[in-house]
């Protein structure tokens, strides 16, 4: 398999290593977690002569006795070395049962530049505060990009194919292993069908998964709409699932811990104000959208939006729903000091829906750089100040917001 260099999350881990943080590299099942801490260890130990690294895998055989924290604890103070520089990565940590009382203590008794990864519920991002007594700092991966997924592939195809094929097949690496995509499809159900029934039934002792699948079905085949718990148990309940909206509520908070989904809350453009109602979700992976729905209720905008906002939380900006009186902008992408004003269309050719797109940007009257990403399948231009830019070159780093 071709190994891909994931060069930002690389740089993150470096900007961290030494401090006192526990450093938690999260993400959906089978983004790379692994892989990347695989790859970091590595470069740490090939780098530096007094490096002492102890790698544990938690699901080696060889390792089945570290299953319990105080085996954990006890082999990991043993391999302590006096004037070197000790990092200790545990992979698959939630394996070993208390794990969270062995890393404070070996944290609390300082010497150790710890690192972990984490498969299911218990390394949620959301709950890592109440795991660990000391500080942790969140790593947080994605599946491949549209760079990442070139790269793997050789990049020697038109960037129009690749882009089509991306969509579809999406970035979970490990699918790409199989010739034919409905093998990789089933590779992708197995990850989906895992994330459901391991971590999340079994961690919250959920009793009727119909629910749980019956939602995560539909936040997929609407993606890109706004919803809230209310009108989405509403729809449930019309269609002979037996639910309401506080089960809605928590299920989709699962979902969305557990990296399936992530949620993208309203801003009120006039009023610089964040709305608490409705919200929209996007799925973590496209090739996911694929294999679970097929191109039942596809809509190819809502597509190409999901793939936008995963890319915008991918090169670290806030990414929000703008509301400005009747009309949406798809995001406002924040960070720090910058903010941009984005719509997502998919052909743009005829005048009727060039119109329609640019109308929510135009009614815009601040300052801030406003962009239509949409199909173009040619190099940038303007309307109005509005810069638009092909999605496929975009995600490839062309453009604004690069």
């Amino acid at each position: 398999m071709p190994m891909v260099y994931r060069s930002a999350y690389m740089e993150r881990l470096r900007s961290l290593e030494g401090t006192r943080d526990i450093k938690v590299i999260t993400g959906v099942r089978r983004s790379g977690k692994s892989e990347l801490m695989k790859a970091f260890a590595s470069e740490t130990s090939a780098n530096d002569s007094l490096s002492n690294n102890v790698y544990l895998d938690l699901l080696d055989l060889d390792n089945e006795g570290l299953l319990e924290y105080h085996a954990l604890h006890k082999r990991v103070v043993e391999m302590y070395r006096e004037g070197a520089h000790n990092r200790l990565f545990v992979d698959e940590v939630q394996l070993c049962d208390g794990f969270e009382r062995a890393i404070n203590s070996i944290y609390s008794r300082g010497g150790w530049d710890i690192y972990l990864t984490g498969s299911n519920a218990f390394l949620l991002g959301s709950g890592l505060a109440s795991l660990f007594t000391g500080r942790q700092k969140e790593i947080h991966i994605f599946p491949f990009s549209f760079c990442e997924y070139r790269e793997y592939f050789g990049g020697g195809s038109e960037i129009d194919d690749d882009f089509n094929d991306f969509v579809k097949r999406g970035g979970l690496a490990g699918s790409y292993a199989y010739g034919s995509l409905s093998e990789s499809y089933g590779y992708i159900r197995d990850i989906y069908r895992t994330i459901l029934t391991r971590d999340l039934v079994q961690k919250f002792s959920l009793s009727d998964t119909t629910v749980l699948e019956r939602l995560a079905e539909y936040m997929m085949s609407n993606a890109g709409n706004l919803n809230s718990p209310n009108n989405i148990a509403n729809t449930l309940e019309a269609n002979r699932v037996s639910t309401n909206h506080v089960t809605v509520g928590r299920y989709m908070s699962y979902l969305r811990d557990t990296f399936v989904f992530y949620e993208a809350r309203r801003f009120d453009i006039k009023g610089k104000k964040y709305l608490s109602t409705q919200a929209k979700h996007y799925v973590c992976d496209t090739g996911m959208r694929y294999a679970i729905l097929g191109t039942r209720n596809m809509v190819w905008g809502r597509m190409y939006e999901n793939v936008v906002f995963l890319e915008l939380l991918r090169r670290g900006y806030e990414v929000y729903v703008g509301k400005l009186y009747q009309k949406e902008v798809d995001f406002v992408a924040k960070k720090e000091s910058e903010l941009v004003y984005i719509q997502v269309s998919d052909d743009i050719s005829p005048q009727l829906t060039l119109k329609r797109e640019l109308a929510p940007l135009l009614a815009v009257r601040d300052a801030y750089p406003k962009v239509l990403i949409a199909r173009t399948r040619h190099e940038e231009y303007s309307i109005e100040g509005v810069r638009i830019i092909d999605i496929a070159r975009w995600l490839l780093g062309e453009g604004p917001l690069s």
